[in-house]
């Protein structure tokens, strides 16, 4: 017997997989469901790209990289909340960042962006404000207590989204980020208790973070 909730990320992979190689070889399929702030707001309405978007890749690396985050963290939401609740928080945290990257980029009908980064960084926070102390390095190089790494990647995310450094949807990864880790706390309250210091340094760059948003008027 297996057990429905250790396949459920395998099917999530798969699908996107699935669709990635899709796009990769269909630009009419890959133009239709990429996230576009134009088609999102202009005429046409296509709301469904908010989460047909994070079904998208760029490329096989940036799909590996996705997927290979999302398989390793999964087991740590579903363990601790169950598959629904691990659910809500990755396509919530897929919604969260296209909403704050339809926000940040709403005159600029131009933009464009594809990658399932939202809800992979969701699920990564929401294990972060779980396990704080365990250990995470800079690409699986430099290790540190994952409280500190959370901090680092949130600064150096709100840095880089002020300056639009590289071809990367910072907005993306922050407006995630938030999801996975209000989801958390909203799941599990006593986190607030357990890890005070460690949340609460990490919600200090997603405060700077809505000052942000707030001031891009």
């Amino acid at each position: 017997m297996f057990d429905i909730a250790e396949i459920i990320p395998i099917i999530i992979i798969a699908l996107t997989a699935i669709t990635s190689v899709k796009g990769f070889n269909d630009m009419a399929f890959f133009d239709r469901y990429k996230f576009n702030v134009g088609a999102i707001l202009g005429t046409s309405k296509q709301w469904d790209r908010m989460l047909t978007s994070a079904t998208l890749h760029g490329d096989y690396m940036h799909l590996i990289f996705n997927m290979f985050t999302l398989y390793i963290f999964s087991d740590v939401i579903i363990h601790e909340f169950g598959v629904w609740k691990y659910l809500a928080i990755y396509f919530l945290s897929i919604i969260g960042g296209g909403l704050l990257s339809l926000w940040m980029h709403r005159k600029e009908y131009y933009y464009s962006a594809i990658g399932a980064s939202g809800g992979v960084v969701g699920v990564l926070f929401a294990a972060i404000a779980i396990y704080p102390n365990m250990t995470l390095g800079i690409m699986f190089i430099i290790p540190m207590p994952a409280w500190i790494f959370g901090i680092a990647y949130l600064a150096f995310s709100v840095y880089a989204m002020q300056k639009q450094q590289g071809n990367i949807g910072h907005d993306a990864h922050l407006g995630g980020a938030a999801i996975g880790l209000i989801m958390a706390i909203l799941f599990e309250p006593a986190l607030l208790k357990v890890h005070p210091e460690y949340i609460g340094l990490m919600i200090l760059p997603l405060i700077v973070l809505a000052y942000f948003a707030w001031k891009k008027k």
